[in-house]
């Protein structure tokens, strides 16, 4: 069963959303406070956070950058009345989705299993041909390790949020490949997410500036994104 860690200060969200999670083996805990969650963070073993945009002690905007710092978890944000300034300083955090609120239960559990799969998915060994370097994948400056999570970069390992890393992950199994943004997004959010492609562009943003002075995702306009790198033989 798949551990959520809910963080919102209002106290009457939580057990009827934990019943209603335990209907799709989603065991859900309830922290009213920042400073609470960032604790069971830090103390247990959860597999995705929920994070309100408001509330006490930091907004969700800090307590997700907070979180950032230290964890890869996936993290889907409560964002009031569905603001898109919202949205965007969310995703350019490093949140993996968000739900507008007032939502329904079955979406925000729609949105968690697209990133629990998609995490699933990332950890899952790749469909290709044997690899002689236990699945790596080699380019002239960086080097992608999906078992491990890894990314080296001229020497040097980055840290990379749990889309972030799926996103390259893509671009890399297939260098040279002009993904869309709505082949891009219905591969990492699944087809059951709203299309929303200005979060593509935010990701990419993020994933350039980690991998400086590599330049190395190219946008062809009006078609889309490819991981320009020349692949090395191990």
């Amino acid at each position: 069963m798949h551990r959520i860690l809910l963080i919102d200060d209002d106290e009457q969200l939580g057990p009827p959303l934990a019943t209603y999670f335990q209907r799709f083996e989603l065991q859900l805990t309830h922290a009213f406070r920042p400073s609470d969650g960032l604790a069971r963070l830090r103390a247990g073993s959860f597999d995705a956070a929920i994070l309100d945009v408001m509330l006490p002690e930091m907004d969700g905007f800090e307590l997700c950058r907070t979180i950032r710092k230290e964890s890869d978890i996936p993290i889907v944000m409560l964002t009031a009345r569905g603001e898109v300034m919202d949205r965007v300083v969310g995703l350019e955090i490093g949140a993996d989705d968000y739900l507008p609120k007032p939502f329904e239960p079955r979406e925000l559990v729609a949105r968690l299993q697209t990133v629990l799969r998609r995490r699933r998915a990332s950890l899952a060994p790749l469909h290709t041909a044997p690899d002689p370097t236990n699945g790596e994948l080699r380019f002239e400056g960086l080097t992608l390790d999906p078992a491990r999570r890894s990314v080296v970069r001229e020497g040097q390992d980055i840290e990379l949020t749990g889309t972030e890393f799926e996103l390259l992950l893509l671009l890399a199994r297939e260098p040279g490949k002009v993904f869309s943004r709505d082949d891009i997004l219905n591969q990492l959010r699944g087809h059951e997410a709203e299309l929303y492609t200005r979060a593509v562009d935010i990701v990419v943003s993020r994933l350039r500036k980690k991998l400086e002075p590599l330049d190395c995702i190219k946008t062809l306009r009006n078609a889309g994104y490819s991981l320009a790198l020349r692949r090395v033989q191990p």
